[in-house]
C-alpha cells in the first residue's frame, strides 16, 4: 500500500474546495493495489502557524505533499481565477512544476509555472510592483514554511489568484469565488500529479540533441545579428524547432515565409534545409544580401541532383512531400526529379529511359524507411544509380541507432523536438517499429502525466534540432516527481564540425 497523497489547506474554506474536488475527481487513478484516499488538512492561516504545522507534519507518514490555496497576484497579467504553479517555495524546490502546469492547461485552466513569495501579512496594492521586481507571480502566507515538511518526497504548490493589481483586495470577494473554483478544478490533476510520483531511472541516448548543421545554422544568425544588428530576416524557420525560433526572433531575427516579405536590400539567412535555385533568383533580382546557412550535407543532395540530371538521368528522390529540404531538391532540377515516398511510388514511376535511373534521398529520413523504398528501386531498376555516399546524415542514422538501444531496455521514451521536425518525428517511428511507446514532446509541459503511471524506466533523446538544454529541464522535471537515477547510453561520438560563410566570419 503506498502512502497518500496529503493536501495542505491554510483555510477552512479552501480546505472544503479542494475536498468538493476529490469527491468529482472520482475518475482518477491511483497508484498501488490498495491506495489510500488523498488526505486534506487544514494547517491554519499565515506564517506562525504553516512554520508550527511543518514541524508536526516531517514524520508524519505520506507519499507526496501539495500545498493548495489563494494567493495574491503580483503581476498586471494575472486575473483573478487564474493558476500559478510555484517553481520553489522559499527554499524548497519544486522542480515538478513545469508538468504539472502542463497538465492543468490540459485540463482546459490558466496556469502558468513562476515564483511563489510567502509573506506575513496581506499584501498591499503598493507592494505588489517590488515583489515583482524579481519574477515573482504570487505572494501568499503559508507556502514556504509548509514546503519544508515535504523533506525528501514530492512537493508541489498550487495557488489560485484571488486578487491583482488591477483587482485588488477591495475586489477579493469575486475574485475568492473565481480562486476557489479554480482550486476544486485543480484536484484532479494534482491526484495525476501524485499517481505519477515514484522512484524512476532515465537512460539518456547518446549522441542527442544538436548536429553540425544545426549549430551551423544558429550560430550565423546570431553572428549576423551581432555584426549587422537587427533586424536580420531569416527565409523559413533557421531550424525546425520551436525553442530556437523563439529565442532567436527574441534576439531580432525576423522569420518570412517568403522572399516578398523582406524589404528591398535587406540581409536574408537562407535556413539549414537549403533552397531552390529559383528562391536564389529572386533574391539576387531582389538585391538581398544572403547569407546561406544551408547545411552542406543538403547542399551535397543538390549538387548530386544537379549532376544525375545533367548526365541524362530521371532522378527519383526518397522524401516527404512539402518538407522545406525536399522543395529545396526537387527545385534543383524539377523537370528531371520525382519525389516518391512509398514502393507504390516506385511501382507508379515511368522514367524516360529505365537503363538511367538515380535516386537520393531527404537527409532526415529513417534508415528503415529510406531503405525500404530504395530496395523497390533496386528491384524495379537494376541499373539503377546510387549517390556517392549516404544522403541521410550521420546526426539522423547516429540518433536512430542511439535510441533503438535505449527503447529496448525503456518503458517509454520521450524524444525532445518540434512537430515539424522530420528527424525528430522519425525517432518516435524508430522506437514505435520495435514495440516501444514513444512521444515527441517540445518541452516537459508537454509530458502527460498518464503516461507516466506504472512507468519506471524512461528513454529520453532529442532530435538534431532541439537544444541540449530541453533535455536537462525534461530531466529536472521528472526529477520532482521521486528519485531519480540517470545514466547514459552511448553508442558513437560525434566531431564534426561545419565551417561558416565568409559573411560571417570574424
Amino acid at each position: 500500500m503506498t502512502d497518500p497523497l496529503l493536501i495542505c489547506a491554510p483555510m477552512r474554506i479552501e480546505a472544503r474546495a479542494i475536498r468538493r474536488g476529490l469527491r468529482a475527481g472520482s475518475e482518477v487513478v491511483r497508484t498501488g493495489s490498495d491506495p489510500k484516499t488523498p488526505t486534506v488538512l487544514r494547517t491554519g492561516y499565515g506564517t506562525t502557524r504553516a512554520a508550527q504545522r511543518a514541524e508536526e507534519l516531517k514524520a508524519a507518514s505520506f507519499g507526496q505533499i501539495a500545498i493548495m490555496g489563494v494567493g495574491a497576484g503580483l503581476t498586471t497579467d494575472l486575473s483573478p481565477g487564474d493558476l500559478v504553479v510555484g517553481t520553489e517555495a522559499g527554499l524548497v524546490s519544486c522542480a515538478s512544476a513545469p508538468l504539472l502546469a502542463g497538465e492543468l492547461r490540459r485540463a482546459g485552466l490558466p496556469a502558468r509555472t513562476g515564483r511563489i513569495t510567502t509573506v506575513d501579512h496581506l499584501v498591499r496594492r503598493s507592494e505588489r510592483a517590488s515583489l515583482a521586481a524579481d519574477g515573482t507571480l504570487l505572494a501568499d502566507m503559508e507556502s514556504a514554511p509548509l514546503a519544508t515538511a515535504a523533506g525528501q518526497r514530492p512537493v508541489a504548490v498550487v495557488r489560485a489568484v484571488s486578487d491583482t493589481p488591477d483587482h485588488p483586495v477591495a475586489g477579493i470577494v469575486s475574485g475568492g469565488l473565481a480562486a476557489l473554483r479554480s482550486l476544486r478544478a485543480a484536484v484532479p490533476v494534482i491526484e495525476r500529479w501524485a499517481a505519477a510520483c515514484t522512484p524512476r531511472q532515465v537512460l539518456l541516448a547518446g549522441p542527442r540533441s544538436f548536429c553540425a548543421g544545426v549549430e551551423r545554422a544558429i550560430e550565423i544568425v546570431e553572428r549576423a545579428l551581432e555584426l549587422q544588428g537587427e533586424p536580420v530576416y531569416v527565409r523559413k524557420q533557421i531550424v525546425h524547432n520551436t525553442r530556437v525560433v523563439g529565442d532567436l526572433e527574441s534576439r531580432g531575427a525576423v522569420f518570412v515565409d517568403e522572399l516578398d516579405q523582406v524589404p528591398d536590400g535587406a540581409t536574408v539567412v537562407f535556413s539549414a534545409h537549403g533552397v531552390s535555385p529559383m528562391v536564389r533568383a529572386e533574391a539576387s533580382r531582389r538585391g538581398l544580401a544572403v547569407i546561406d546557412a544551408t547545411c552542406p550535407l543538403v547542399s551535397k543532395v543538390h549538387a548530386e541532383a544537379r549532376r544525375f540530371a545533367a548526365d541524362g538521368y530521371t532522378v527519383a528522390l526518397i522524401g516527404h512531400a512539402r518538407h522545406e529540404e525536399v522543395e529545396g531538391t526537387l527545385g534543383e532540377a524539377p523537370s528531371s526529379t520525382v519525389l516518391v515516398q512509398t514502393p507504390e511510388d516506385v511501382a507508379a514511376l515511368r522514367p524516360r529511359d529505365e537503363e538511367r535511373v538515380a535516386y537520393l534521398m531527404q537527409t532526415t529520413l529513417s534508415v528503415d524507411e529510406a531503405a525500404e523504398v530504395s530496395g523497390a528501386l533496386r528491384e524495379r531498376f537494376p541499373a539503377l544509380r546510387a549517390p556517392g555516399s549516404d544522403d541521410i546524415c550521420y546526426a539522423t542514422t547516429n540518433r536512430q541507432a542511439a535510441v533503438r538501444a535505449i527503447a529496448a531496455e525503456s518503458d517509454l521514451v520521450l524524444v525532445a523536438g518540434s512537430a515539424n521536425s522530420s528527424n525528430s518525428v522519425r525517432l518516435v517511428e524508430t522506437c514505435e517499429r520495435i514495440g516501444t511507446p514513444a512521444y515527441l514532446i517540445d518541452s516537459a509541459a508537454d509530458i502527460q502525466l498518464g503516461w507516466l503511471t506504472g512507468v519506471s524506466t524512461i528513454g529520453l533523446t532529442a532530435g538534431a534540432s532541439a537544444p541540449p538544454a530541453v533535455v536537462e529541464e525534461i530531466i529536472s522535471a521528472l526529477s520532482g516527481l521521486g528519485p531519480l537515477a540517470v545514466s547514459e547510453r552511448t553508442t558513437t561520438t560525434e566531431s564534426i564540425r561545419f565551417g561558416l560563410p565568409k559573411e560571417v566570419r570574424h
